[in-house]
């Protein structure tokens, strides 16, 4: 992997702003600005992986009816193919020094870009944005509740728009603790999680040194047999399926990950620094969370797979309120890492005019809540189809953006033509228009992501849908380049 990083120089940012281009947040980062080392991209992930889906997500795991073994193993493995696929998006940004937005447009054209763009920041981003805020507002909720008692019942059971009063309290604070994260940037997050990073390990730490003592031992939490799981699945296909959901949890991140990457000292300390990331925070999640899971369950006598309720059992409030604030402030994290900053950086895309980072922020966090994502959970399946065919384009994306950087143009994108002035329409450049061989790869690849909602005899498929869009949007692209004119693909450096 070529990790030789180009010095972009003020006399070309100059040019790019006389091209139009005068938006700081969509022009490439010169030396002085790229201040994200690797240890920043060490912590960078570490608060997004405790967080209560995920703990949800390994109970499902262990359901599938893997041993608690092999649901470890598997989630290290796949925390190391996600390192990979994160670190090898994020490589266009970190040695050019350009956005997702920039990184998007090398690969679908400056017109075909806008699609899939507005598809990850303007709804993906924003929808999931709203519903982590409203999960974690439940979990304060919760909290709050635990502290005052009399909180619950403000209103009177009376509710605004659907839900509770102390509800839509909770909600409001959250949301705006999320939003002044989002309005910090990449700075505020690297301090943020610096800071969280150390007392995750302490805090779940303790929660697993309890989970072991209450089960009797590390033994008999690894031959818990969980009740109700599949029987007999083959290990190969619950390895998979691990892993392609694993990756579907990271899927939106990685798309867009040079938003993060852009800022890089160099792209070998962002491929490090994402790669020890992953392989740290998953290899303590997997152990960790299992042995919480089984070892509360145990405690409780009845299978018990949310993590909140594990805490809530305990009879130490100062305990309860500290791993309860902990959990809140992942999901912050992963809320800030995961959407809010992508989304801003793609509406600023989008309305480089009009839009800024910071007004990016502001207007994706008004319209999560203006789309009061507590109506959207009342009806479970239409939110599920609706993510869930999100997460599927996102595979054949992230196929074809890594398709065309690394076999298309080995690793080269020209800065000067992709930062082309779209005033004169009698520029030739490689990346006006839109590139057609990757709206069918994604097309093609979506549609195979998505056979096993309507096919019952694949549905195995769409149990690893970003894997088969993955598999199938780079494969249909590599082909259908290989076969096509290069004149005739958008983007390609001859």
């Amino acid at each position: 992997m070529e990790t030789q990083d180009y010095q972009v120089t003020h006399a070309e940012i100059t040019k790019f702003r006389a091209r139009g281009y005068t938006n700081e947040d969509i022009l490439p980062k010169v030396s002085e600005k790229r201040n994200t080392g690797l240890m920043n991209y060490f912590t960078l992930w570490m608060g997004s992986v405790h967080n209560i889906p995920n703990y949800a997500a390994v109970g499902g795991f262990l359901v599938l009816g893997m041993s608690p073994i092999n649901v470890m193993l598997a989630l290290v493995v796949s925390a190391l193919v996600v390192a990979v696929f994160m670190t090898m998006n994020g490589l266009a940004g970190s040695k050019y020094g350009i956005p997702f937005s920039m990184h998007l447009r090398s690969t679908y054209g400056n017109t075909g870009s806008k699609l899939p763009g507005f598809l990850r920041g303007g709804i993906a981003a924003i929808a999931w944005f709203g519903l982590q805020n409203y999960t974690g507002s439940q979990a304060l909720l919760i909290l709050i509740g635990k502290l005052w008692p009399g909180f619950l019942t403000i209103g009177d059971g009376a509710t605004i728009l659907g839900i509770s009063i102390p509800g839509l309290i909770a909600f409001t604070v959250f949301w705006a603790a999320n939003l002044l994260i989002g309005l910090g940037g990449g700075g505020i997050l690297n301090k943020f999680t610096a800071i969280l990073s150390p007392i995750i390990y302490l805090v779940f730490g303790g929660m697993t040194i309890w989970a072991i003592r209450v089960a009797g031992g590390i033994g008999n939490i690894l031959a818990y047999d969980v009740a109700g799981a599949t029987a007999g699945i083959n290990p190969i296909v619950g390895y998979l399926m691990i892993i392609a959901s694993v990756l579907a949890v990271w899927a939106a991140p990685g798309v867009s990950v040079a938003d993060f990457t852009q800022n890089a000292k160099s792209s070998r300390d962002q491929i490090l620094g994402q790669t020890g990331s992953f392989l740290v925070s998953y290899a303590v999640f997997a152990f960790a969370s299992v042995v919480i899971l089984i070892g509360g369950s145990i405690n409780a006598g009845t299978t018990e797979w949310d993590v909140l309720n594990i805490i809530n059992s305990w009879d130490s409030t100062p305990a309860i309120i500290i791993s309860s604030l902990v959990l809140l402030m992942t999901t912050i994290s992963t809320n800030a890492t995961g959407n809010i900053i992508p989304a801003a950086y793609q509406l600023t895309a989008l309305l480089p005019k009009h839009i800024n980072y910071r007004k990016g922020v502001i207007l994706a966090s008004v319209i999560s809540f203006l789309i009061m994502p507590w109506k959207l959970m009342e009806n479970a399946d239409s939110i599920y189809i609706f993510l869930n065919a999100i997460g599927a384009l996102l595979g054949p994306v992230a196929g074809i953006m890594i398709a065309h950087y690394f076999f298309l143009n080995k690793q080269k994108i020209d800065l000067d033509q992709l930062y082309f002035d779209e005033r004169d329409k009698s520029v030739n450049s490689i990346y006006r228009g839109t590139n057609m061989q990757a709206y069918i790869a994604t097309f093609v690849g979506l549609v195979v992501s998505l056979i096993g909602q309507f096919i019952p005899a694949l549905a195995f498929i769409s149990n690893i849908a970003w894997l088969a869009g993955f598999a199938t949007g780079f494969l249909v692209y590599w082909l259908l380049t290989k076969t096509a004119n290069k004149d005739s693909v958008i983007g390609a450096i001859k």
